[in-house]
This record gives C-alpha cells, sequence and structure tokens, in this order.
C-alpha cells in the first residue's frame, strides 16, 4: 500500500478532552543499543542561599537553573499508522476498481523528564497514547527507542522508559509548598524538534485550578510561563532546580500562547508514576462519602459564613470516613490546612494519596469547628463516582453508573443549562449495560419511563421501584449538547 508522510502532529495542550486507549503495549529494546550519558552537574543551589547584589545577580541564578535543569528533559517523537479506505466514485457505475484500504504515518511531539538514572521518563499521558513506536531524543542529540511502562488517562499522566545508563535526573520538588507569584520555568520542545530544550520564565499565576475537558483528577498549577503545542509533558521548574509540575495544556483561542498554561502539580504526577512503576496499575486512597457543592444558597441554610468547601451528603458503611466519625450533613473545609475550594480538587487531592495515608479534615458540624483524622484506603475497583471521590450503593453497583442531583457546579463541569432539572451522570463503568447502550457521563437524566426526575432520591426510588417490580428494562430520556434522546438498558 502506497505510504502517505503526514505531517508532524504536535501532541495535544490545547484545552480539549485528551481521548484514547491506555497504550500499554511498548517496544522492545535492543540490549546493544544501551547508552552512557555524558556526566552533568545537575545540582542547583538553594534560592535562598544565593545573596543578590544586582539584577545580573538574579539573571545569573536564573542562567545557572536553566543550565543545570535543561539535560534532564527530552523531547519525544511518536509514530502511528492510521488506515483510510479510499473511496473509488466509479466502481458502482463501471465496475472499475474496489475501494482501497492506505494508510500513513501520524507523527507525534511531546516533551518528558528523566526522574531515574536508569531511563524513567515522566511525560503525558496524552504524548503517548496511541502511539506504535516512540523514541526519545537526549540532551546530546542521541535517539533511542522507548516502550511504554504505563498510563493514566485520569491525571494525563504516562510513564515510559529507555534504556540507559547514568543519565541526569530531575530533582522533584514539593508542589504542595508551591506559592502564587513564585518564578518558575518551562522546559520542553515546542512546535518544532528544532526548538528542543526551550526555556521560558513566568510566574505562578494561580494554583488549585479545575478546567473543564481536561482529566477528571485536576489540581492544576497555572502560569503565564511560555507554553506551545509540544510542550506537553515537559518540566515546570521552580528556582531551586526542583520540578514542581508537569506541564500538560494550555488555554488559548489561537492555538498558541496566551500566558494561560496549566502543569499538573508533581506531587500528583509522582505518586501516579510511582504507582504505574510498582503496581503497574494507578492505586488512589478512597474516603466513602458522597458530595454536594457549597454554593450561596446552601451556605445560607446551613447558616455557614462564606460559601466555602463541600457538603457530606452520605457516609457509607465501614469506609474511612464512618470510622473517622464523618457525618451526614458536616461541611469539608479544610483538608490538611488547605481551605476546601470545590467538590473537583478536593477528589483530586483524596485520590493522589497513597492507601494507608492520614488526612486532617476540619468540617462544619451544627455551627460547630470539628477536627477529623481520617485513614484512607484502596479505592474499589468497582467503584463509580460523583465527581468528588464518594462511595457507591448497592443501586449504583446494580447499574454501573452514578448520578447526582443537577446543580451549578455540574451545570459548569459538563456544560449543562444551569435551568435544566434532573441528575446528570457523573460517573459510569464501560463495562455497563448502560454504556454499551450509549449512555455517558455527563448526560442530564430526565425522565425515567414516564416518570419525571429532578433529583437524586427521585431517581433511586424510580429505578428501585422498576428493579423490585421485576422489570427487565429501563428507558431514560436524557438531554445531551442541548439534544433529547431515548436510551434503554436492561436492568440486570
Amino acid at each position: 500500500m502506497k505510504q502517505l508522510n503526514a505531517k508532524l502532529s504536535v501532541a495535544a495542550v490545547i484545552i480539549l478532552v485528551f481521548l484514547g486507549v491506555e497504550f500499554t503495549n511498548g517496544i522492545k529494546l535492543d540490549k546493544a543499543s544501551v547508552i552512557d550519558f555524558p556526566t552533568f552537574n545537575t545540582d542547583v543551589k538553594k534560592a535562598k542561599d544565593q545573596p543578590l547584589r544586582s539584577l545580573k545577580d538574579l539573571n545569573d541564578a536564573i542562567v545557572n537553573v536553566a543550565k543545570k535543569t535543561n539535560p534532564t528533559v527530552v523531547t519525544i517523537f511518536t509514530t502511528q499508522t492510521v488506515k483510510v479506505r479510499q473511496q473509488n466514485p466509479f466502481s458502482q457505475f463501471f465496475g472499475g476498481q474496489p475501494d482501497q484500504e492506505q494508510q500513513y504515518q501520524r507523527r507525534g511531539l511531546g516533551s518528558g523528564v528523566i526522574v531515574s538514572d536508569d531511563g524513567y521518563i515522566l511525560t503525558n499521558n496524552h504524548v503517548i497514547a496511541h502511539a506504535d513506536t516512540i523514541k526519545v531524543r537526549l540532551y546530546n542529540d542521541k535517539e533511542v527507542p522507548a516502550k511504554v511502562i504505563g498510563a493514566d488517562k485520569q491525571t494525563d499522566i504516562g510513564v515510559i522508559k529507555i534504556d540507559a545508563d547514568n543519565l541526569p535526573v530531575a530533582k522533584l520538588g514539593n508542589s504542595d509548598s508551591l506559592r502564587v507569584g513564585e518564578m518558575v520555568l518551562a522546559i520542553g520542545s515546542p512546535l518544532s524538534p528544532n526548538l528542543a530544550h526551550t526555556v521560558t520564565m513566568g510566574i505562578v499565576s494561580a494554583r488549585g485550578r479545575t478546567v473543564r475537558g481536561l482529566a477528571r483528577y485536576q489540581d492544576y498549577i497555572q502560569t503565564d510561563a511560555a507554553i506551545n503545542p509540544g510542550n506537553s509533558g515537559g518540566a515546570l521548574i521552580n528556582l531551586d532546580g526542583k520540578v514542581v509540575g508537569i506541564n500538560s495544556a494550555i488555554a488559548s483561542e489561537s492555538g498558541g500562547n496566551q500566558g494561560i498554561g496549566f502543569a499538573i502539580p508533581i506531587n500528583m504526577a509522582q505518586n501516579v508514576m510511582n504507582s504505574i512503576i510498582e503496581h503497574g496499575h494507578v492505586i488512589r486512597a478512597y474516603l466513602g462519602i458522597r458530595m454536594g457543592p457549597v454554593d450561596e444558597t446552601m451556605a445560607k441554610a446551613l447558616n455557614l459564613d462564606q460559601a466555602q468547601g463541600v457538603l457530606v451528603n452520605s457516609v457509607e458503611d465501614g469506609t474511612p470516613a464512618a470510622k473517622a466519625g464523618l457525618k451526614e450533613g458536616d461541611v469539608i473545609v479544610k483538608l490538611n490546612g488547605d481551605k476546601v475550594a470545590n467538590m473537583t480538587r478536593f477528589a483530586s487531592r483524596i485520590a493522589s494519596n497513597s492507601p494507608g495515608t492520614k488526612v486532617n479534615l476540619e468540617v462544619i458540624r451544627n455551627g460547630e469547628r470539628k477536627d477529623l483524622t481520617v485513614t484512607l484506603t484502596e479505592r474499589p475497583e468497582n467503584l463509580t463516582e460523583n465527581g468528588g471521590g464518594g462511595a457507591t450503593g448497592s443501586l449504583e453497583q446494580k447499574l454501573g453508573f452514578a448520578v447526582h442531583t443537577m446543580d451549578s457546579d455540574l451545570a459548569q463541569k459538563y456544560d449543562i443549562d444551569s435551568r435544566a432539572k434532573g441528575v446528570v451522570v457523573t460517573g459510569i463503568s464501560q463495562r455497563s449495560e448502560a454504556y454499551q447502550r450509549g449512555l455517558r457521563e455527563g448526560d442530564l437524566i430526565i425522565t425515567i419511563g414516564n416518570r419525571r426526575v429532578t433529583n437524586k432520591k427521585q431517581f433511586d426510588d424510580s429505578m428501585n421501584q422498576l428493579i423490585s417490580n421485576g422489570s427487565d428494562v429501563a428507558l431514560l430520556r436524557v438531554m445531551r449538547n442541548g439534544q433529547g434522546l431515548f436510551i434503554s438498558f436492561k436492568l440486570k
């Protein structure tokens, strides 16, 4: 077949949903290709220990950080074979050649960070997803094949490995201590391989950002350091020379840098990476509650001083939350001393912990503040979520999906008209009958059969009644992208 060469396609970094099956089959490495990397000194003197008497001293300090950390960032090349059926418009009438299938190579470009001297590299899942082959170009311009160790779509983190020794290793920092306004450097390969190891500088514009459509678990660092397509998977570095984030996405109307970039906090990325390397998949922590947002109306109803935190709608028996004494109606306002901004960020911070981790929660109960210590456990594999890392009930296990009463947070997250009434699908198993029949996360369910549902209780009551009556199927009326459709599925 004729091979068609496509233009270099850059790893997606504009705000969108990063779709695709997690790529787990890597490339076999030729042991003869083991390389010895030249010795690089990556030790950076801490910023607080560097006296600055002039602007030149500041400039020299930044130059030193860039020089010492640049060798730890790599360029990643991917190829994917895409098959396209070429239609012969005359074959139907004149009996010419039938339709033929052609294939071409789709090429991708991204960045990565060396995290071990024997070749483990941290990058984004969307950089390596669907790749048939992966090559890594090092700081000395040598190119070597790489294999995929594992990837996690939920956080957009991927781990690959090359066969090499004595690689320069990036020092990982503590993203929890990162401050808004702190100066940072972004290193990666924007736009073209010829621009590899580009260093840009900016500040931390904000922390704890959640952006619709990027990933399930979000706690993004926002920066104005110039990030462009190709920077995905590269390093965000502080003035101590430590990686504090993995550059992942940009907010842009043009597709280029507009001063709004997002990086995955290195603490989250490192936890995911360690789990992938040690277990082959991601093990997430579990609290065991179902949550709701605290808006102005809810805050007023609960006699709260401000609309902040997350509301505990229910606590599942036997879960870490129940054992720690968390109760329905509690409002969680702090996690390990940090204010809880919204459900998405809270769920992300809980899930990013390792099972066995103890976390401190500050809650408001009946107008009084209480401190609780919770020992998190491993998240059950069959758990469906409401966007808040909550527990699943027996009904959700039977259906294979979870719903939550429509509210302003869900309207924003799933781009639904905030005036709409119903329940939103906030988590669904791809193995479920409902998923196979077309139900998707973000769908707004408005009727079951001929019964209108406006909240989760009505949904639960209607579904339980169908099950208790021995019904074989359920018929849902859902709204998706402003359009109504019916979805039916068997009740197991």
